[in-house]
């Protein structure tokens, strides 16, 4: 295959957005509308790839340098063809040249190998819309053959009638590209030079101009208004939603679900409504999510339960967990299979082995907790002394009562009992009551209540 150039058109004002930010940087399913279309075409290959921007500074490269992309700016503004033009300097001759837009966000990537393999000469990304108004119009001939994109501003009545419309988006030997642009003129109702003359330019040429339609018409749905953003960004959900549908996923209601970034379920996941899922996320087999909950670039193993309003961020979680209502794991959170983080249990930095659990209104953070360990309500880990973190050990079957701190760096010894009340700034020792008295003491040879079987 050819080489390919990029070129990315992003430097729109956005005057509809009513906002200080460049249009491409405001955000449809959690990422900015232009890093949808970097991503996009990253996945092609490119040898070059070229994002010419303009309103909003440096605002654009400096939220994008994590690209290796080249970012040419475009003062002033004259048009679409000035646009690419800009970016031609920088762009070998040799293989072709895909012109893109960072406010058409959706486009996707078997729509752009299609067009790599329409086939020689200049290949145009057209719609049939039912209303077509306010795009350019494809004009053909008798044959059927494209013979040129008229703009609707400057169409005839009779041009406007027709449906099938310009996208913008066209793919063109690069240096077939480099003359086309050279020879633009400005002379329309809006004094710019508009890619789309090239067209015209392509058939006196006698070169081929293919027309490939995109899979799905929201793919080259373009941003210019607040209103249009929310449109699109409703349409994308519900694609996502159908995915993971089709995949055997129970969404309680397919228009209250929000995926920005990657979501990856097994078998038998259920979702409530009112879910977000941020980043990479993956819920294994038979995960339920409950209603209105957040989870950000976590792991959630099977069988699982996430109870509603839970926030889960940057963590793991096990298998056969049971985590909240109320419940939020940040990030560095590690939880074993079987563990229990109930309503208000706030966790941080912290890794807690099987079967433990902290079923109500405490803070763990930067800790290890061992398998088995039970945490009263109201515990709370004092991890940071006004300058620095210290890490609070607590081994296997430690039982903590109620309104216990644990003044770290601490370590609770394996079996040990914290009274209720306690606070504990000197270890603890295994398999002993630990409480406080005047001072914190230990009693040798206290034995913890059994359970009475009934």
């Amino acid at each position: 295959m050819n080489p390919l150039n990029i070129v990315i058109l992003a430097a729109g004002k956005g005057t509809r957005m009513y906002s200080d930010k460049p249009k491409v940087l405001h955000t449809l399913a959690g990422k900015p509308l232009v890093q949808h279309v970097l991503d996009c075409a990253s996945a092609l290959k490119p040898q070059q790839i070229c994002v010419v921007y303009g309103h909003g500074g440096e605002a654009v490269p400096d939220a994008m340098r994590q690209y290796a992309a080249r970012f040419v700016i475009q003062e002033p503004q004259l048009g679409t063809g000035h646009a690419v033009q800009q970016a031609m300097p920088h762009l070998a001759d040799e293989g072709s040249t895909l012109v893109l837009y960072g406010d058409v966000p959706l486009i996707q990537h078997s729509t752009l190998h299609q067009m790599q393999q329409a086939g020689e000469g200049l290949v145009l990304l057209t719609v049939n819309l039912p209303n077509p108004a306010g795009y350019g119009r494809i004009v053909r001939d008798a044959q059927g053959d494209v013979q040129s994109i008229v703009e609707e501003k400057d169409a005839t009545p009779e041009q406007r009638e027709i449906c099938e419309v310009n996208t913008g988006i066209l793919l063109a030997p690069t240096k077939l590209l480099r003359g086309w642009l050279d020879g633009l003129q400005n002379n329309n109702s809006q004094g710019e030079y508009y890619l789309t003359d090239i067209v015209s330019m392509a058939v006196q040429q006698g070169v081929a101009v293919h027309a490939v339609q995109p899979s799905h018409e929201w793919e080259i749905h373009g941003i210019n208004s607040k209103s249009q953003l929310m449109v699109l960004e409703r349409t994308w959900q519900l694609v996502e939603a159908s995915r993971l549908l089709i995949q055997g996923v129970t969404l309680t209601d397919a228009a209250r679900l929000d995926v920005r970034g990657k979501l990856n379920c097994g078998r038998d996941v259920e979702i409530d409504v009112g879910c977000i899922f941020e980043g990479e996320v993956s819920l294994a087999d038979k995960v339920r999510v409950g209603a209105y909950s957040v989870i950000r670039n976590s792991s959630i193993a099977a069988n699982t339960v996430i109870e509603p309003y839970s926030h889960i961020d940057n963590s793991e979680v096990g298998a056969d967990c049971h985590i909240g209502p109320y419940a939020r794991l940040r990030p560095g959170s590690r939880l074993q299979e079987g563990v229990h983080i109930g309503n208000f249990v706030e966790i941080k930095n912290s890794e807690i082995a099987s079967g433990s659990k902290a079923n109500h209104l405490s803070y763990i953070g930067d800790s290890s907790v061992g398998s088995r360990v039970n945490i009263g309500a109201g515990t709370i880990t004092c991890n940071y002394d006004g300058a620095n973190k210290h890490r609070t050990i607590i081994e296997d079957d430690v039982f903590i009562g109620s309104d216990t701190q644990l003044v770290a760096p601490v370590t609770v010894g394996k079996g040990a009992t914290i009274a209720a009340g306690t606070t504990v700034w000197k270890n603890a020792p295994a398999g002993e009551l630990t409480m406080n008295d005047k001072n914190q003491s230990t009693r040798p040879g206290w034995k913890r209540a059994q359970k009475v079987k009934k």
